[in-house]
This record gives structure tokens, C-alpha cells and sequence, in this order.
């Protein structure tokens, strides 16, 4: 697509009076948002996510609106996955509830701002080095395989280490002084929990592009379409988390869903690398003919797939679990366990 200046300015412009908006109107004063509240407001994020999405359909062409939508849904089933993370984050720190609304729109912020330079630095790489197709596919395949073997456990112990790291270097209060970010102490100054905590859910967004960047390149390299479906997907995360803070537990098969919708784009990456093929030692530095470039909307469709089976699944089973008194997730509870 040929995005012009004015269009991306006017869409970044439009990107952050969203957040302005979020923070005067919801996170401003402290409070825990009641179900009602989060559900229209997800509700209504969503509705501009498909809004612009159809936008882009009808003025970009169906090509450019198929690769949104399957890079928003991408982005979107990543999201919820770290979720998990944030609970796991919250937890640690208990932070109360009326506080939580803040550190989830610092941590949205921060990941805008690490995506946005994760995909300037990616397009910049793709558009000189094309062999870099190959170490995307061969990320996601690792990404989808720590999926599969579990990637929660490792990523909370991985946040446990990082929360003692942060709590040696930052000198710190042991209680929280309402949602500020310092507080003097025995005339001390020092920085409240909470910052730690937006420390945490900081450093946690950065690693998270690590994955959604390389998973959504795999589906578009339009910077514009890479950039716009990352930015709608973490909008309206922070009513998602309150919205479906306790369905988390029950979503006992997202990770596999995720680790099949990573592996079926790492395929695709590899497929197209082939194709556009550069390096020397492969087919001898030529295009491989036969290498068949997967259609959008075959993926659109076997990401949507993907989703519904792992949702549907996750909610049933755990459902049936949940009834005959049995941990919902089995996983974790062998973990509890030993």
C-alpha cells in the first residue's frame, strides 16, 4: 500500500487521542471497573478495530483489508495469551484492583512504543536482507514449540527473577501510596511498588514484540497494515483484562492454539522466503519456483479456525473439570504440586 505522510500521521494522532481519552476518562481516578463498564468498552475497541479494518478493505483493496484482519487476529489471540503474564505481574506485586487500570495503560503505551520501533527496525531489515524470512520462520517454530511445551510456567519464572532484579536496583517502599509513582519515607524518597510494577509490565511488552513482530511480518510486510493491527490489538486490552480476568484460567488450550497459528505462520514465512529466495547455498542463490505463496485468505481463515476450536475447547473442558471438582488446568497443578 501507498500510505502517504498525512495518513500516518493522522492514524498515529488518532492512535493517541484513544489513549489520552482512555486515561482522563476511565484511568484517571482510581477505581476497579465493573463488568457492564468493561464489556462495552472492549466492546466498543473491538467495533473500531473492524471498523477501520473494513476501511482499509474498501479503500486499500480486499488484499491489503484480508491482511489486516488476519495480523489484527494474530495480535489479538497474542494479547490475551499475555494476559496470563500481567495476572501472574499483578499478583506478585498485589496491586489492588483500583490501581491495576494505570499500569495496564502505562504498559499498552510502552508497547506501542516498542512495537513501533520493532517494526520501523524490521521493515528496514526485510527491505535489505531477504534471507531474514528464514530466521523469522525458524523463531516461530521455537515460539510455537515453548508454546506447546508450556510457556507460562517459564515466563512467570522468568518475571520472578526479573520483579527480585528490579527490587535490588530500584530502591523501593514496601506499601503503595496510592497510585503514585514515589513517596517519601523516614524522609527518604523513593519509588512506590506501582512503578515497579510499570517497570515489569514494560520490559514484559518488549519481549512480547519479539514474537507478535516476527508473527505478524509472517502474514504482511506493509508497515502501515504491521503497525495499525498491532496498535488495535492492544487497544481496549486494558477493559479485556478486567473484562476476562476470571476466564483466564479456563482458556487451559490457548497456548496450543497459539503455538498451531505460530507454527502455521512460520511455514508461511519459510514458503515465501523460498520464493523470494537470495541465499547463495539455497537452489544457488535463486527463486524456488515451486514454493507455493499461501493465499490471505486462507490464512485469515485457519488463524479464525484456530481460535474457535481452542476457545470452544478450552471452555468445555475445563467446564467438565470444573464440575467434577478436578483442577481446571491440570498443568499448573502438577506444578503446584511438586
Amino acid at each position: 500500500m501507498d500510505v502517504s505522510l498525512t495518513v500516518w500521521l493522522i492514524t498515529i494522532g488518532g492512535i493517541l487521542a484513544l489513549l489520552v481519552f482512555d486515561f482522563y476518562s476511565h484511568v484517571r481516578t482510581p477505581h476497579v471497573p465493573h463488568i457492564r463498564e468493561s464489556a462495552i468498552w472492549s466492546s466498543v475497541y473491538i467495533a473500531l478495530a473492524i471498523v477501520f479494518g473494513v476501511g482499509l478493505w474498501f479503500f486499500g483493496g480486499h488484499q491489503a483489508g484480508g491482511e489486516y484482519f488476519a495480523g489484527w487476529l494474530t495480535e489479538k489471540a497474542l494479547s490475551v495469551d499475555n494476559l496470563f503474564v500481567f495476572l501472574i505481574i499483578m499478583t506478585s506485586f498485589a496491586v489492588p484492583k483500583e490501581f491495576q487500570q494505570k499500569v495496564l495503560l502505562v504498559g499498552v503505551a510502552i508497547a506501542l512504543i516498542a512495537r513501533g520501533v520493532f517494526i520501523g527496525l524490521g521493515v528496514t531489515i526485510i527491505d535489505n536482507f531477504s534471507w531474514v524470512f528464514y530466521l523469522f520462520g525458524a523463531l516461530l517454530f521455537w515460539l510455537a514449540w515453548s508454546q506447546v511445551k508450556g510457556g507460562h510456567s517459564e515466563t512467570e519464572e522468568g518475571d520472578s527473577r526479573l520483579i527480585r532484579i528490579l527490587r535490588r536496583v530500584v530502591p523501593t517502599s514496601d506499601d503503595y501510596d496510592g497510585d503514585k509513582l514515589t513517596t517519601r519515607v523516614n524522609g527518604k524518597r523513593l519509588f512506590t511498588p506501582i512503578f515497579l510494577v510499570m517497570l515489569a509490565i514494560g520490559f514484559t511488552d518488549v519481549l512480547f514484540a519479539l514474537d507478535s513482530i516476527p508473527a505478524i511480518f509472517g502474514l504482511t510486510q506493509d508497515p502501515y497494515i504491521v503497525f495499525t493491527a498491532n496498535a488495535f490489538s492492544l487497544l481496549g486490552l486494558r477493559q479485556l483484562y478486567f473484562l476476562i480476568s476470571g476466564l483466564l484460567e479456563r482458556l487451559i488450550y490457548l497456548g496450543q492454539g497459539l503455538a498451531v497459528i505460530l507454527a502455521f505462520i512460520g511455514v508461511k514465512l519459510v514458503l515465501h522466503a523460498l520464493h523470494v529466495n537470495e541465499v547463495p547455498f539455497i537452489n544457488g542463490g535463486e527463486h524456488v519456483e515451486w514454493a507455493p505463496e499461501i493465499p490471505i485468505w486462507f490464512s485469515l481463515s485457519f488463524i479464525l479456525l484456530t481460535i474457535a476450536v481452542a476457545a470452544t475447547a478450552s471452555l468445555v473442558v475445563s467446564g467438565r473439570r470444573a464440575k467434577r471438582g478436578e483442577p481446571i488446568d491440570k498443568h499448573a497443578a502438577k506444578s503446584v504440586d511438586a
